[in-house]
């Protein structure tokens, strides 16, 4: 995804504020976080496509598929031409290159989605994991993603901090938990519209929980963490 350059997003590292990365940001900005509008119209094209193209073939399975693959590979084209990074973009073409599989090889429309159903899955299982075990995975990332963090090119990891900071190792969990009740909730929803075939349906499920709450729940992440973006800053000196 694209991620526009804002004041706390510096120009020579375009990958900051993106994602998960966001969690280590000072500064916090939707636009950023999803890739900016060009990377959520990407990530969002290949649904809308597929949903609309399924409607007005009175649901047919070929049509969509095809539709839905073609967009998310023009997507990686353009890019191509155009030399920008590709990583969101080639990411977006894997998963729809699933659904087309699958969808193609059972002969059913809705299992298009089966693959978004066995992330979301994994993805709950995994962070679920990480708060029962102690080292809640929001407050891993952001040790890994801190100024100081290897995945930011500092020299070393702050991923441990929190292990000997309750009130960051309460936060980092709350935070956390909010993921897995992301995840939990697409399940809920999305996993009985898949059952019963509403195609149309779970296609308009994973739009609106996708790329916006994806969002708002990183966003409800930095906020619980901006106490440590503020302890990661060296303290100010002023003259007296």
């Amino acid at each position: 995804m694209d991620n526009p350059v804002t004041e706390s997003t510096p120009a020579t590292d375009p990958a900051a504020g993106r994602g998960v990365r966001a969690v280590a940001q000072e500064e916090f900005s939707f636009s950023a976080a999803v890739g900016g509008v060009r990377g959520m119209v990407e990530a969002v094209a290949p649904v809308v496509v597929f949903v609309v193209v399924y409607l007005v073939s009175g649901q047919r399975l070929v049509p969509p598929v095809v539709a839905a693959g073609a967009v998310a590979l023009v997507a990686v084209v353009v890019r191509l031409v155009q030399r920008t990074p590709v990583t969101q973009a080639v990411s977006g073409v894997f998963g729809v290159a699933v659904g087309v599989v699958w969808a193609l090889a059972s002969g059913r429309a809705e299992n298009y989605f089966a693959w978004g159903l066995w992330t979301n899955l994994a993805y709950l299982v995994g962070t679920l994991v990480t708060v029962l075990i102690g080292w809640p995975l929001v407050g891993v990332l952001l040790g890994l993603f801190a100024a100081d963090g290897p995945l930011a090119g500092g020299p070393w990891s702050r991923v441990g901090q929190f292990r000997a900071d309750r009130s960051l190792r309460r936060r980092a969990s709350i935070a956390t938990w909010a993921w897995v009740a992301l995840f939990g909730v697409r399940l809920a929803v999305q996993v009985p519209l898949y059952a019963s075939q509403e195609v149309a349906w779970l296609g308009t499920a994973k739009l609106v929980m996708g790329v916006p709450l994806f969002a708002v729940v990183l966003w409800f992440s930095w906020v619980l963490l901006r106490p440590a973006h503020a302890a990661q800053q060296p303290p100010a000196h002023h003259d007296r």
